[in-house]
């Protein structure tokens, strides 16, 4: 009998711990519909977001005490959720802003998702973060920089990522520096494709460009997806300004390459504004006459110790190449909702929004080049930055700004007579 009662006894103290581990096992997963282009021309890129929130959700779901100041990476699942996992509804809008919006709103009233996430075309994000707002959904904006999309007076809807404003200002304090070092710079042209996303990054670079005294030599919008660029370059090589700032997509991007070889054109340094140049398809195609292009990218590897390289290397070893600009911004924009999520401790979406509305992130949680998170009132993250990045051999290096491990500044770019 006394036996049988410390069994009894030793069943009844272990029950709660039971209970505890079943509900944990048993909490359902937080759903959150996911929006990238996963076929049309910037497939790639898609590809390189949906990896990221892939092995995102592995770090969350699963602990992993090695990350050190990942927030949710040493715990399993969330905590203030019973240990619930995360988990994403990717869906496919194939860079069309109508077929963004109409995804949007299915995943809403069908799939039934706590919270909304993406886009990378900004024309697409404009058009879903509408239908998030009029649900009452949070969105957060990964990588989309548009500036209208969190200037509409919008309460659902949040950016992690730099914007147009905060690329131009880079550009020119760039542009500042290489004069100062002894760089000829007499004058820039922009050259962006025509969707939001290219006039809106094009107007504020022309916007900073006059605030900082630099003379535009010409603007060139054109249609994205062109398939002949020919005209374009050719104005580029009439006026020959010093520096082109290129606003492209994937394809576009890559045409222009070849199409100024093709017509020998090369002035002394292209920036890429990410984008079609931080595409996975971009080096591959058109990187050995691309050579000392430069490239904006909130990603950088940094020293070995740091959260950067740990993250790289879990992430090489799920995909056998390193992270990028877009799978950088996107996974740490993911960990920023997923953080949020669990500081609500709640699928309800007010309760999101206002845990997304709090958030006060530090850089130290960060590994991309931002100095943390925090939301202003039109949603937009007040302490997003990135880096400028160049393509030297086969690889983008972090040449600026200038900081110890960086790699050397090479000007003017070689192209394709490196």
């Amino acid at each position: 009998m006394i036996g049988r009662r410390l069994v009894l006894l030793g069943a009844a103290s272990s029950l709660p711990a039971m209970l505890t581990a079943r509900h944990a096992h048993a909490a359902d997963p937080v759903r959150v519909g996911a929006l990238f282009p996963l076929t049309g021309n910037s497939a790639a890129s898609g590809a390189e977001a949906k990896a990221a929130i892939e092995i995102g959700c592995e770090i969350i779901n699963t602990a992993h005490p090695e990350l050190k100041g990942l927030p949710l990476a040493a715990t399993i699942g969330l905590p203030n959720l019973g240990g619930a996992p995360i988990e994403p509804v990717f869906v496919d809008h194939r860079g069309d802003p109508s077929v963004a919006q109409s995804q949007a709103q299915r995943l809403i009233t069908s799939e039934h998702v706590a919270a909304l996430f993406g886009a990378y075309h900004s024309s697409a994000a404009l058009t879903a973060t509408a239908v998030a707002e009029r649900y009452g959904i949070p969105f957060v904006v990964s990588d989309s920089v548009a500036a209208n999309i969190t200037g509409r007076g919008f309460k659902w809807t949040f950016r992690v990522t730099p914007i147009a404003s905060n690329f131009a200002d880079t550009y020119m304090r760039f542009l500042g520096d290489m004069k100062a070092a002894g760089k000829t710079i007499d004058n820039i042209a922009i050259v962006n494709e025509n969707t939001d996303y290219g006039t809106s990054v094009g107007d504020a670079v022309a916007a900073a460009a006059q605030a900082s005294g630099t003379l535009v030599a010409l603007r060139i919008p054109y249609v994205a997806n062109s398939s002949d660029v020919s005209a374009q370059v050719l104005q580029l090589k009439q006026k020959n300004p010093s520096v082109v700032i290129f606003i492209s997509y994937a394809s576009d991007a890559i045409l222009f390459m070849r199409t100024m070889k093709s017509l020998n054109y090369l002035p002394s340094m292209v920036i890429g504004d990410s984008a079609g140049f931080s595409d996975p398809g971009f080096i591959p195609a058109v990187g050995d006459i691309s050579q000392g292009l430069m490239n904006r990218s909130a990603w950088s590897l940094g020293p070995s110790g740091s959260l950067s390289a740990a993250i790289n290397t879990f992430y090489k070893s799920k995909t056998g190449h390193d992270m990028s600009d877009v799978s950088g911004r996107v996974m740490q924009a993911w960990f920023v909702l997923a953080d949020a999520i669990n500081r609500a401790g709640s699928i309800e979406p007010a309760k999101i929004q206002q845990a997304l509305a709090e958030t006060n992130m530090p850089q130290s949680a960060m590994f991309v080049g931002y100095r943390g998170v925090r939301f202003d009132q039109t949603g937009q993250n007040v302490e997003s930055a990135t880096y400028l990045t160049q393509l030297q051999g086969r690889e983008y290096v972090t040449t600026w700004p200038d900081a110890p491990g960086n790699a050397k500044q090479l000007w003017p770019m070689t192209g394709w007579n490196s």
